[in-house]
């Protein structure tokens, strides 16, 4: 990247910038970090995405002093409801299946996040100078940086998608006789589903770079704006870097949050044999017919209180290497 100069790379006689390595280790330990810490988030908005527990979501979640039921069509209370509701489940995962449930998937989550994250950074910090370079007489722009994301989503969404749907289907995986190690959940998914079953939500993900495009535009665009704070050091450049990795990833889950839920759906395992979901399309249709609008939200409060973090602590990890190996 490193943002504080963007066109210093354009003299340079190699293709790829100089230590351009380092975006690729700075993603990875900010994805890394962040992925361990908001784990219990991740594992609630996976099943409150999902059809299959959407029910048993809303009853741990409990119920009123009048016996209606606090999740779900009806429930009061509107946005703040949903954080409390979201605390409820997780206290309740907890308590039934261990809090050991909380971090389901993490290690294929780890698996994934670590090159996803790196491949994402690597492909867009060393993208971005590329493009700037030929085609933009090095100056980096809202179009350069757009392009760049855009290419990085592709690049990491089809490299990584085997990753995240055996993560969704562990995360799935609540009763006893369900559970199985990454290893079993592998072996599981290609005898019953082949090679194709490792790239269900494909489709769903490569909507999804639209969220990455957003987010990373956005970033650039609030970082510079907050750019009166660098060099001042402490509290006050981190503040300004934090708040424009966690508005940035906020806005842009907002704008794009149903192909999260389109994308579960689609990774979801079979039921009696069948596979429910087929594609993209369909998967729009069914849930629209069967359940409303608002299940293209299930999950969010979770997610954002598990992204905006996340986010926070990934960029903050990045460009602190990236200014550590300047």
């Amino acid at each position: 990247m490193p943002a504080p100069n963007p066109g210093a790379s354009s003299s340079s006689t190699s293709f790829l910038p100089a230590k351009s390595w380092q975006h690729f280790v700075a993603g990875g330990l900010g994805g890394m970090c962040g992925a361990i810490v908001t784990s219990p988030f991740d594992v609630v908005k996976t099943r409150l995405q999902s059809d299959l527990f959407r029910q048993k979501s809303f009853a741990v979640a409990g119920a009123g002093a009048d016996g209606a039921v606090l999740v779900g069509g009806g429930r009061p209370g509107g946005l703040l409801w949903h954080f409390v509701e979201t605390t409820h489940i997780i206290r309740d995962i907890a308590r039934d299946e261990g809090p050991r449930a909380l971090f389901k998937g993490l290690g294929p989550t780890l698996v994934g996040v670590v090159p996803a994250r790196s491949i994402n950074f690597f492909t867009y910090g060393n993208g971005k100078q590329l493009i700037a370079r030929h085609f933009n007489h090095g100056q980096e722009n809202t179009y350069v940086h757009l392009s760049a994301a855009a290419v990085a989503g592709i690049v990491t969404g089809t490299a990584t998608n085997p990753i995240w749907v055996v993560k969704t289907r562990l995360q799935l995986a609540a009763r006893n006789n369900e559970k199985h190690a990454a290893t079993g959940m592998i072996g599981k998914i290609f005898r019953e589903e082949g090679i194709k079953g490792f790239y269900k939500g494909l489709s769903a993900s490569y909507l999804g770079v639209t969220e990455g495009t957003i987010q990373w535009v956005l970033y650039e665009r609030l970082k510079r704006l907050s750019a009166g704070t660098e060099g001042k050091g402490g509290v006050q450049e981190w503040l300004g870097m934090l708040g424009s990795a966690g508005t940035a990833k906020c806005v842009a889950s907002l704008i794009t949050y149903p192909h999260e839920v389109l994308r579960t759906r689609l990774r979801q395992p079979l039921v009696n044999g069948k596979m429910k979901y087929t594609g993209l399309w369909q998967t729009f249709r069914v849930v629209l017919a069967e359940e409303g609008g608002r299940a293209l939200y299930g999950g969010l409060t979770a997610h954002l209180m598990r992204v905006v973090p996340n986010a926070a602590v990934m960029y903050s990890i990045y460009e602190g290497i990236l200014r550590w190996g300047a």
